[in-house]
């Protein structure tokens, strides 16, 4: 069985390998023992290697050079710095792009993907395969039993492409022939009758690129992300067969990539990884001045969008996570140089590990003076020294050290649920409900509708849990789910925007929840269509309307915002600014109290807010794209009291709490701001870092882009 250290794992990605070229007149060895001996300082205790240099492992076709990494494992070994061992699939060697250019993955049919980046392979096709097993089988075997390994990560950051290869459409075609069984029910399933399109034989199906059919979209995005997971399993077992019991499987995830599936991806795993990069100086500033039309891709900006990263790493298995590359610099591009303040390496390392990281580990050791990373910070600059970003990372290994077992797999306390639908967002990414400010497609609907949800909840100050779907109830049986009372036990709140692709089972399976206690807060777009993306018969929200007490056929894009204003004498209290933004459901009450109204001549004609008891629960219908007042409100009133305990907090501070995993209780205070502040302990608590007692009701001191860790005495 997996075993973790039984303390938060510290260190950085490190590419000895690349030595000769950061400086040919010095000896690698004398290298090898300076950074070491760096990172023994730095209180490092691992670093991930190898994943990178495919063409290192084996230079020609058959040949392999397999010693060149003991030294880096032996020194590591002698400062007690662990090591994760990656397997180099991500990066084909120039050989193998030469002898085998039918491997090369296709972003449209026939249209090859060119050689000089990473992950342009089509990773299905039978000749990558024999040859990544051999490399991988090599190395493994080679390291399996080094005292310094502990874990071992396979590819690096999957699914970046969808690939488009015949081979890869033939098997989708098998998985729909073996799904469907015949081409007259996917007819009837998918509603090929529109356009002329129904199949006489399985050999009519077009291929996606010029696919315009959301069915059919919905089933190729799903069978390319089971590619992608099938490739990380495949790699895992083979791994397995070398690995020591104790040694931990797992990959490195980038969670808004095109083919990732993560709670299916991590089934395959022993925990789950994720590369969490974010705009550091004023992108970490509270209050926040993140726009609210801000596009997160692969790095977020702002501290709840670095916040909600962490929750969806922490929601791939419900359990803690490792963070496998994270800020060390600057990051990302030649043009965008923003280093942290100081203070802000240890803000977001411990942010990371409230939420539940069990490692923090930088990308990378040193910053490259090559390739097309070269403006990639690292724990070091180009010239090698140590200089301030070294300093603060060593004094958060230091802090980590204190900490001890305290803090290593926290537990994250979670006020409101939120409930995340990766085939509502596939099918949002090509046929969105929302347009840019231009009038154009917006491939980010989805999240239009879900992070506003997220950001109301954290302005509030409230905490929160995310969890797929398909975690609450799974209707393929693949997956054991929770029955509706362990679903109100566990999750009080269910926050359920955008789930559009959604099953009949499911749903029946959220109105049961409200039954037994729970409160389902229901957004835009849920339950509209069934589990083939088609429009339900059922008036929206589909089978839901009695749990609701509304129903509505009519909706509408909201150019503008719309102001709102709470029901006299309702239990809502919204400022005078609060809007409806981006859309408005018609919703017409059955047998509910309304919320929240419209102040608008044609829109005022329906609530923007309702809720209704229903059994032992509740459900509010949000009508909405709540905009952030509005937001920050409703997250109030479904969890009145936050469960952190800490109140009356500045605009500038959080208070993120979970439970260790001996049962006590941590609480990490930052403040986001250059202005010092203070905040009042709840209880009595027990300063982590600094040592002491400190007495309930006591003022402490939080100086600019500071974090204080506390536990409960």
């Amino acid at each position: 069985m997996a075993v973790l250290p039984a303390r938060v794992l510290f260190g950085a990605a490190y590419y000895h390998e690349y030595t000769p070229a950061y400086d040919p007149e010095l000896r690698p060895d004398e290298r090898l023992k300076t950074d070491l001996d760096l990172m023994a300082a730095a209180h490092f205790t691992v670093i991930r290697v190898g994943e990178s240099v495919w063409s290192t492992w084996e230079p020609e076709n058959g040949r392999f050079d397999l010693d060149w990494l003991q030294p880096v494992l032996d020194g590591a070994h002698e400062r007690g710095i662990s090591v994760i061992l990656g397997t180099p699939t991500y990066a084909v060697p120039p050989w193998l792009a030469r002898q085998y250019p039918e491997i090369t993955g296709e972003h449209a049919t026939g249209q090859r993907l060119g050689w000089g980046a990473r992950q342009e392979v089509d990773f299905t096709h039978p000749a990558f395969r024999f040859h990544a097993e051999r490399v991988i089988r090599g190395m493994v075997a080679r390291y399996a039993d080094h005292p310094a390994v502990i874990g071992w990560q396979v590819d690096n950051e999957p699914g970046l492409h969808l690939f488009h290869n015949h081979g890869v459409f033939q098997r989708f075609v098998d998985h729909l022939r073996a799904k469907y069984g015949d081409v007259e029910t996917l007819n009837r399933e998918w509603g090929l009758v529109y356009w002329s399109h129904r199949l006489s034989t399985w050999a009519d199906l077009w291929t996606p690129d010029g696919n315009a059919q959301p069915q059919y979209d919905v089933a190729w995005r799903e069978f390319q992300a089971r590619q992608v997971n099938e490739f990380i399993g495949w790699q895992a077992d083979i791994v397995r067969e070398y690995a020591r019991p104790e040694h931990f499987v797992t990959t490195c995830i980038s969670y808004t990539r095109s083919g990732v599936e993560d709670d299916e991806m991590t089934d395959r795993l022993d925990i789950a990884s994720g590369n969490p990069y974010y705009d550091m100086q004023d992108g970490l500033a509270l209050p926040d001045p993140t726009p609210e039309d801000h596009e997160q891709i692969w790095k977020t900006t702002g501290v709840w969008a670095m916040y909600q990263t962490a929750d969806w790493m922490f929601a791939s298995r419900q359990e803690p996570f490792l963070v496998t590359e994270t800020n060390a610099n600057s990051i990302g591009f030649p043009w965008d140089n923003r280093p942290g303040y100081d203070g802000q390496w240890r803000q977001t390392a411990w942010a990371h590990v409230a939420r539940g990281a069990r490692m923090i580990e930088y990308w990378q050791w040193q910053t490259l003076r090559f390739g097309a990373e070269t403006y990639w910070g690292g724990v070091l600059p180009h010239t090698g020294q140590p200089g301030r970003t070294y300093d603060e990372i060593a004094r958060l290994g230091s802090e980590f050290e204190a900490a001890g077992p305290l803090v290593a797999g926290l537990q994250p306390d979670a006020d409101i649920t939120m409930v995340y639908s990766l085939p509502s967002k596939w099918l949002m990414q090509k046929y969105p409900p929302l347009s840019t400010p231009d009038g154009e497609p917006d491939a980010a609907a989805y999240h239009r509708f879900f992070d506003p949800f997220y950001r109301g909840a954290f302005d509030a100050g409230r905490q929160v849990r995310i969890v797929h779907a398909r975690q609450l109830h799974d209707p393929s049986g693949e997956r054991e789910g929770l029955t509706p009372e362990e679903g109100v036990r566990r999750h009080p709140v269910l926050v359920v925007p955008a789930l559009y692709v959604v099953d009949d089972a499911t749903v029946d399976w959220l109105g049961e929840y409200a039954r037994a206690g729970g409160h389902l807060v229901l957004g835009p777009r849920t339950a509209y269509a069934d589990h083939e993306a088609r429009a339900r018969h059922e008036q929206a929200p589909g089978r839901l309307v009695e749990a609701a007490g509304v129903h509505y056929d009519e909706f509408s894009n909201l150019p503008r915002d719309i102001p709102v204003r709470a029901v006299s004498g309702g239990p809502l209290d919204l400022p005078e600014d609060a809007k409806a933004t981006r859309w408005a459901d018609g919703l017409t009450i059955v047998d509910a109290d309304v919320l929240v109204e419209y102040d608008h001549p044609h829109f005022g004609r329906w609530p923007a807010v309702t809720t209704r008891r229903h059994g032992e629960g509740r459900v509010t219908c949000v009508g909405t794209v709540p905009g952030r007042d509005l937001a920050q409100a409703l997250a109030g009133w479904l969890a009145p009291v936050g469960g952190s305990g800490w109140q009356d907090l500045p605009a500038s501070v959080t208070a993120t709490t979970g439970t260790s995993p001996d049962g006590r209780r941590v609480h990490v205070i930052h403040n986001w701001s250059w202005e010092p502040t203070r905040v009042e302990a709840p209880v009595e608590l027990s300063d982590v870092l600094g040592g002491g007692s400190v007495p309930a009701g006591t003022a402490l001191h939080l100086g600019a882009w500071d974090v204080r860790v506390f536990v409960t005495t």
